[in-house]
């Protein structure tokens, strides 16, 4: 085992073609599962405002047992358990799946609770107008929950970055798996991981200053008191 500073960064430099991709894999995971957590949550939110008290049902239940499952546990049936019954995916697709189906379920409860907030005289006002439930929808009521949960949603994405490192669990070659093999070369282990910490509060903060820029162009004047 070689340390110290000199060693560290020779060995960085001659893996950073792999950490450099392993960084653009988590990045790639990270925005896409923010995309379709957002695009599922959206649909689950329209399930929850359904006529159909069994819809209903089955979304709230939908929404309560994928906030209560452990994301390592839904990641682990997908890659471990289907094989036993013959259905075998990538690493990539299970961890979109799994964490499409999570985030999804944490999304739709942060719009339906901008949506409870909302004043549903509006929303009368424009049933009375002869709009259509789905067009209510669609112009008036997922417009105001989505301006709603900026904040929220932010916080999902921050989330599914962070969380992203689970994937290396199932074999998905990210930024942290990376990072874990550069630790193995030569052991050490804390100037690795505080690189990885420092790359993580660097994302974040990007995320954060973006974030801002949305609300300041999209929140409701008035929200945030």
């Amino acid at each position: 085992m070689t340390g110290g500073w000199p060693a560290f960064c020779r060995d960085l430099l001659e893996q950073f073609p792999l950490i450099f991709t392993g960084l653009v894999q988590t990045l790639r995971l990270t925005a896409i599962i923010s995309l379709t957590g957002l695009l599922g949550g959206i649909v689950v939110l329209y399930l929850t405002l359904s006529r159909s008290p069994i819809v209903r049902r089955l979304t709230q239940a939908y929404i309560s047992f994928f906030i209560g499952m452990p994301l390592i546990v839904l990641l682990f049936l997908l890659y471990y358990g289907l094989p036993q019954w013959g259905i075998r995916l990538s690493p990539f697709v299970v961890a979109v799946v799994g964490f499409t189906l999570n985030v999804a379920a944490y999304n739709a409860a942060y719009l339906t609770s901008a949506y409870n907030g909302l004043e549903q005289t509006e929303l009368e006002a424009g049933r009375a107008q002869g709009f259509s439930h789905r067009q209510v929808f669609a112009l008036l009521t997922l417009p105001q929950v989505l301006r709603m949960s900026v904040p929220a949603l932010t916080n999902q994405v921050i989330l599914n970055l962070k969380d992203s490192t689970l994937a290396f669990l199932i074999q998905y070659t990210e930024f942290f798996a990376r990072i874990q093999e550069l630790a193995s070369t030569n052991f050490q282990f804390f100037k690795a991981y505080a690189l990885a910490a420092l790359v993580y509060l660097l994302l974040v903060s990007a995320i954060v200053l973006a974030a801002r820029a949305v609300e300041k162009r999209v929140i409701i004047p008035g929200l945030l008191g």
